[in-house]
């Protein structure tokens, strides 16, 4: 699935608007494949470039270098709107491995989960401190669930047990099932019906 996901230090990328939905993290016009690659190039495509297809340079993701800012730090009810696999999809083939919100939509949450992206909620309060930091690299541990920066108290959150495990392994559920095949099989013969 993805790369397993232990600890991610990054700068963060802020987008603070609110109700930013799935339409403008992948328009639906490019739903059209059921591969991931090539996504990252139309994430919030509709931002990023003009009708002709020309880039806009005045969009923040058009300046910024994704590989240095691998943290999404979003406005509240981020990813609301219909369910789409594809906007996890666009945001991990962009370059973000986590989104920081202090509200996320439940549909998202879960599709993010189950694709390799980390979705955290946090209070006002930590949002508005990472936000008043861009340049101050951020460091998230899902060992240890909690987000640190520079001096300041590191901060809990919360991930589903089952989610949190696939990310750590970097798998998704069928990873998952996959990698207990012996233990499947072992249990199935077991459990066989005497044949006479």
């Amino acid at each position: 699935m993805s790369e397993p996901f232990k600890t991610l230090t990054s700068k963060t990328l802020t987008l603070s608007q609110a109700n930013i939905d799935t339409d403008q993290i992948i328009p639906a016009r490019f739903l059209t494949t059921t591969t991931r690659e090539g996504l990252g190039a139309h994430a919030f495509h509709d931002w990023r470039y003009e009708a002709d297809g020309s880039a806009r340079p005045e969009a923040v993701l058009n300046r910024i270098d994704p590989t240095e800012q691998r943290i999404l730090l979003a406005g509240p009810n981020f990813a609301c709107g219909s369910s789409r696999e594809h906007a996890p999809w666009a945001l991990l083939d962009y370059g973000f491995r986590a989104v920081i919100s202090t509200e996320i939509a439940d549909i998202f949450t879960s599709n993010a989960l189950k694709n390799g992206l980390l979705p955290i909620v946090v209070d006002q309060a930590v949002w508005d401190d990472l936000a008043a930091h861009p340049e101050q690299p951020v460091t998230i541990d899902l060992d240890a669930n909690e987000i640190r920066r520079g001096n300041a108290p590191a901060v809990p959150f919360k991930v589903e047990a089952f989610a949190r495990q696939c990310l750590l392994d970097g798998v998704d559920t069928l990873g998952w099932l996959q990698a207990r095949l012996p233990d499947i099989q072992t249990y199935e013969r077991v459990r066989e019906p005497e044949t006479i």
